[in-house]
């Protein structure tokens, strides 16, 4: 195992890669991330770092399965959803706005929490479209350029080709994140990079709003 960015956490790949993985209309297969690695935990409920105690992220969109525009690059895994292809690619950029904005539907929920120290972020992918929960040092573009909206990728988010990326999460499947150091981490999908989640780790620190241990 290896730290994530920075040192600042280990990444537990839990149930392994989905063999139909989703991947957004103009994203690329899932890559390798350069300094990270994964082991296969033994089942989604081992997420408790030993006292119960873990915090649970959803990667959620809500593609639809009965739009043929996803199927050349795996498909809606839901079983229900309101998001064709045509939808998806209207909301990502605005003539309004200057760089990304992206569908409200592809999201990290929570986008913000605080978590004390030592406790096990337990990730799961609620959508149907593939997605990466990678730590970064700042914010910013992704892997697939037709998202970035002219936002520069972020270095974490750059990989080499054919690779395999151990923070990629297929729909269905899950990610453990321990070993978080104390401070302030940004979290983000490198395939839709206006997925985002900031994480704020330290002794005595919790969020009452998300503190539901299972």
């Amino acid at each position: 195992m290896m730290s994530t960015h920075g040192g600042h956490g280990i990444l537990l790949l839990t149930l392994g890669f989905a063999a139909a993985c989703g991947r957004d209309a103009v994203s690329a297969p899932p890559s390798a991330q350069s300094g990270l690695s994964s082991a296969a935990t033994a089942s989604a409920s081992s997420s408790s770092d030993g006292r119960g105690e873990s915090r649970h992220i959803a990667l959620r969109d809500d593609c639809d399965p009965a739009d043929p525009g996803w199927a050349p690059t795996g498909g809606c895994q839901r079983r229900h959803g309101d998001v064709n292809l045509a939808e998806f690619r209207a909301f990502v950029a605005s003539p309004l706005v200057v760089g990304m904005v992206g569908h409200p539907a592809w999201t990290i929920d929570p986008s913000y929490a605080k978590h004390r120290t030592g406790r096990t972020l337990f990730v799961r992918n609620e959508g149907g479209r593939g997605h990466t929960f990678t730590e970064v040092a700042q914010f910013g573009g992704g892997r697939v350029p037709g998202l970035n909206v002219g936002s520069p990728p972020a270095p974490e988010c750059i990989v080499p080709p054919g690779g395999l990326d151990p923070t990629f999460v297929a729909p269905g499947a899950s990610l453990n994140v321990t070993g978080l150091a104390a401070g302030t981490h940004r979290f983000m999908c490198c395939i839709h990079p206006w997925m985002r989640q900031v994480v704020k780790v330290g002794v005595g620190l919790d969020d009452d709003d998300h503190d539901h241990d299972h």
